[in-house]
């Protein structure tokens, strides 16, 4: 596996850091990381999966079984696994921000929010047959307003913001991803103590 030529000087700026994206279900984070790691000549790794198959449950097994405050114990534990590791990008799952321990891991690498709206995000979740167990209730529209709600201002943390729209292709977002890298990335100007501020907030329209 070969990196993308034009991505080569941001694969040398990364230095094998990890890149972890963040985000409400359905913003994208598995396809787009998949895009991510195929340009950059990096590893993909889905945190679900690699969680699923280190305990040979699926996550909703291991919600019914544990809770989800069990299941957010299991999910720093595979955090901590990945984050040993390098030149990856780590679609995790959206409540990643939620325990500070995650963040401790993740801000070794870089962080990416890929947002969206609710509506987006709804439109996108009919289209999924994943089962969702945070969403398994009366009104799922609610309570997908209230995660989102709860959360956002954790995902604000993220050193990269995408906000998406209903026209982006994955391939475009994950072109939006490695522009804002590049630009966060940048060195500093001559004599300038200081480096790059990471904090972007990109939106494409």
């Amino acid at each position: 596996m070969h990196c993308v030529p034009q991505h080569r000087p941001l694969r040398q700026r990364l230095a094998g850091a990890n890149l972890y994206l963040v985000g409400m279900m359905g913003s994208g984070k598995s396809s787009v990381g998949r895009i991510l790691a195929r340009k950059l000549a990096y590893r993909w790794l889905d945190a679900d999966q690699v969680l699923e198959t280190s305990t040979g449950r699926t996550i909703p097994t291991l919600f019914a079984e544990e809770g989800e405050e069990g299941f957010r114990v299991v999910e720093t534990t595979v955090l901590r696994q990945m984050g040993q590791w390098h030149s990856c990008v780590v679609s995790t799952g959206g409540g990643a921000v939620i325990r500070p321990a995650n963040w401790g891991i993740m801000r070794q690498g870089m962080v990416i929010w890929l947002a969206a709206t609710v509506e987006l995000l709804l439109e996108r979740l009919r289209q999924d047959p994943t089962p969702r167990p945070l969403l398994q209730c009366p009104d799922p529209v609610q309570r997908l307003q209230q995660l989102l709600a709860a959360r956002e201002a954790l995902y604000a943390q993220a050193d990269v913001r995408i906000m998406q729209t209903g026209t982006m292709t994955s391939e475009a977002v994950a072109a939006a991803v490695l522009e804002a890298l590049t630009t966060a990335l940048q060195p500093p100007p001559h004599g300038d103590a200081q480096g790059p501020s990471t904090d972007l907030y990109n939106t494409f329209l």
